[in-house]
């Protein structure tokens, strides 16, 4: 397995795509929008659909943005499916419910394909072999994979059987968000009363067993003020994005076992503050008192 075709040239596809084509795997490329290519120089041309991309690879990478889409590409007459490749391995790297795992789960299987569930992080560094890969699958189907990874990945993370990658992801996604949200309240407190986040950062970090470890709670509070700033504004809506999609997939998911993520449930009805668009983050409780103090 060496060649490789990546569906969806998004935030993580797109990266995807550009090492893959630097270690000289990347056999095709398919997206919706014919300008996302521009994102992989040297790429081959834009395939005219799913089927032919997965014609063209010994393995389909799948990233686009929902469950929905997942199984669009993967069905019908033009889907990967349809190629009639037995045998050919589909590693999903976008972030879906289990429900629709479960389906696209077997499709794969009636067609006789494998399918490895990889939810990844280290996202903004797609492009550099950067991601950190979450797999679900069988021993054999990940080893066999492994020259694909090896072209893309930092490393990857066996978590167990099939739909392990896709649960872990989901845990991650809500432990981290919920991160994000506690920096968000903690650095109210910190900017009201002058203290400075990077020093903030550092009192957070160090050994995660002696409560350090903490520093990326701030990853959002430490951006540059959006007001004005058309691309940072851009930015934060985007993070806000992902994050109530990845949200409520958590949600789906606890409910489906009786239980509420009350935390989760906070920031979603919080979700514009927790991506730092809502103010007054940097600003004093009073205009003529910096130290927070009411009057």
């Amino acid at each position: 397995m060496n060649t490789a075709g990546v569906i969806g040239l998004g935030g993580i596809g797109g990266g995807v795509a550009q090492c893959l084509q630097r270690s000289g795997q990347l056999a095709a490329i398919f997206d919706v929008r014919s300008e996302a290519a521009d994102k992989v120089p040297g790429a081959p041309p834009i395939s005219a659909s799913p089927r032919d991309l997965a014609k063209a690879s010994d393995c389909v990478l799948i990233a686009v943005l929902n469950g929905q889409q997942t199984i669009d590409v993967l069905s019908g007459p033009d889907g990967i499916l349809a190629a009639e490749k037995a045998g050919q391995t589909v590693i999903l790297l976008s972030t879906i419910s289990m429900a629709d795992l479960k389906t696209a789960q077997d499709l794969c299987a009636d067609a006789d394909v494998k399918l490895i569930d990889c939810g990844v992080t280290n996202g903004s560094r797609s492009a550099e072999n950067g991601l950190i890969c979450l797999a679900g699958g069988s021993e054999a189907n990940l080893a066999a994979a492994k020259p694909v990874f090896d072209g893309f990945a930092e490393s990857v993370i066996h978590m167990g059987g099939p739909g392990a990658g896709m649960a872990a992801k989901i845990a991650r996604n809500t432990t981290y968000f919920g991160c994000i949200r506690a920096g968000y309240e903690g650095a109210v407190i910190a900017r009201n009363y002058g203290v400075d986040l990077n020093q903030m950062r550092e009192a957070l970090s160090g050994d995660p067993n002696a409560g350090g470890g903490l520093e990326g709670a701030l990853a959002m509070a430490l951006r540059p003020d959006p007001e004005g700033d058309e691309q940072e504004t851009g930015v934060r809506h985007y993070f806000m994005g992902l994050m109530v999609k990845d949200l409520e997939v958590a949600v789906e998911e606890a409910a489906r076992f009786g239980a509420r993520l009350p935390m989760v449930e906070l920031i979603l009805d919080n979700a514009q503050s927790t991506s730092g668009l809502e103010y007054p983050l940097g600003q004093p409780l009073s205009a003529n008192n910096t130290n927070g103090e009411s009057q």
